[in-house]
């Protein structure tokens, strides 16, 4: 089972429609799709002219070491993607503020991972505004 952490904590996750990886997508096929899986290595600039009818797309972190999803979240915002926008894999609790700061809406972490990270500590990341760096250093 999978959790779903928000800027409120744990939440079950409410996405019940299907979710297709970015390779199953036909480079021709222009009808809307409902979701989208994209892999760390994935090129964002794959979706455009698609992303007004993608509602959800999923970023997998295959460790928490790698940050490739930050900048893919990053780089899909820039391109215009309003949609929800979930990580989904290795993010730990101290890596909240930085997700929710490249332009994800919510991270998706399994079972074993809430346990070793109750839902406090990602709550206590859950200010990311008020810990941003940038913003002390301009003060």
């Amino acid at each position: 089972m999978t959790i779903i952490v928000t800027d409120r904590g744990f939440t079950p996750d409410d996405w019940t429609a299907p979710i297709v990886p970015l390779a199953d997508l036909a480079a021709n096929d222009t009808g809307p799709v409902m979701a989208v899986d994209l892999a760390s290595d994935a090129d964002p600039q794959a979706l455009a002219g698609r992303l007004d009818d993608i509602d959800l797309i999923r970023v997998d972190f295959p460790g928490f070491a790698d940050g490739r999803g930050f900048t893919i979240a990053r780089r899909l915002r820039l391109m215009g993607y309003q949609g929800r926008l979930r990580a989904r894999g290795h993010v730990i609790a101290d890596q909240y503020a930085m997700a929710r700061r490249s332009g994800f809406d919510e991270v998706e972490i399994d079972d074993d991972l809430a346990r070793r990270q109750p839902e406090d500590q990602w709550l206590a990341r859950a200010e990311w505004t008020a810990h941003d760096y940038q913003s002390r250093l301009r003060a």
